[in-house]
């Protein structure tokens, strides 16, 4: 099995002084994509610079050219789905059809309250992305879309002449749950996990391993119940949020052993955070960048 890997770039870094080069090497050094997350402010980085998602996103496609790029993920936060596809078809459209969007329910950070509201219930959220993701399906395929729904609406909403890429661009669905791996059966070309996050401060790898295997089984029977193959989604890891931490990006070796235990439970893409010092994502850039240019080759 063929093995991708990307980067996620977190957009800290303004765009004349740093930003724009990032995105830059990471197409120099061969990523199948460069994603970044889709927050408002985000946890240690809140107090310092931290820019919007999908106008980074705009202008990575225009410094680049043969890139992949995506968020990794986007949720109902502070989103709505008629003004999402909008963005969407213009940032496929700059970018000549080369984004995929990840996409979940969204978690209880600092986005959760932002707009004044009390932060949703994990039932709530759940509530709120199964008619989300549905509705914003229907907005990136049909030119023109009416819905009345109790938490997204539509009135005539039109979005024409949609994604250049058909019939819409990627959903990566980040899930781990049951209503949300059915929400990734039904209309994910992807699939996106970070582990089991109950295993990050105490767990081993070897229980990593195990919680990962039983959330690829889970995908597996969500598929089979709406009679579609598994095999037609893209697994895809988001790293940094195993026990492994960082220690993957030590070496070479060590990353190409992380990489491989991984790849044997179906994972085909393995994301790798742009290093950043004085963070959780601190790492030696240069072991960094001989991993892009190297390990995928090791693992054959």
């Amino acid at each position: 099995m063929s093995l991708r890997l990307s980067t996620v770039i977190l957009p800290v870094d303004p765009w004349h002084e740093g930003g724009r080069a990032k995105w830059q090497r990471a197409e120099e050094l061969g990523f199948h994509a460069a994603y970044t997350y889709d927050h408002l402010s985000w946890r240690t980085f809140r107090d310092g610079p931290w820019f919007g998602a999908l106008p980074t996103l705009t202008a990575a496609a225009t410094a680049t050219e043969r890139l992949h790029l995506g968020t990794l993920v986007t949720s109902p936060n502070f989103r709505h789905p008629v003004t999402l596809a909008k963005e969407l078809i213009t940032l496929d459209d700059v970018s000549g059809g080369r984004v995929t969007l990840g996409i979940g329910a969204g978690g209880n950070g600092f986005d959760a309250t932002v707009l004044g509201q009390e932060a949703w219930t994990p039932k709530e959220r759940a509530d709120r992305f199964e008619e989300f993701l549905p509705l914003l399906d229907r907005l990136l395929t049909e030119g023109a879309v009416t819905e009345r729904g109790t938490f997204y609406s539509a009135d005539e909403a039109r979005n024409i002449p949609g994604c250049v890429q058909r019939p819409r661009l990627p959903f990566a669905v980040a899930a781990t749950g049951p209503r949300g791996l059915k929400l990734a059966a039904r209309h994910g070309q992807a699939w996106v996990t970070t582990g089991d996050p109950k295993l990050y401060e105490e767990g081993t790898p070897e229980q990593s391993l195990e919680a990962l295997r039983g959330q690829v089984e889970k995908l597996g029977k969500a598929c089979v119940e709406i009679g579609r193959d598994v095999a037609e989604l893209e697994n895809v890891l988001l790293t940094g949020f195993t026990p492994d931490r960082n220690r993957p990006l030590e070496s070479v070796d060590a990353f190409v052993d992380f990489a491989g235990r991984h790849r044997e439970l179906g994972f085909t893409e393995i994301v790798l955070h742009w290093p950043i010092a004085d963070s959780d994502f601190a790492a030696d850039q240069a072991v960094f960048e001989k991993i892009a240019t190297d390990a995928v080759a090791q693992l054959g």
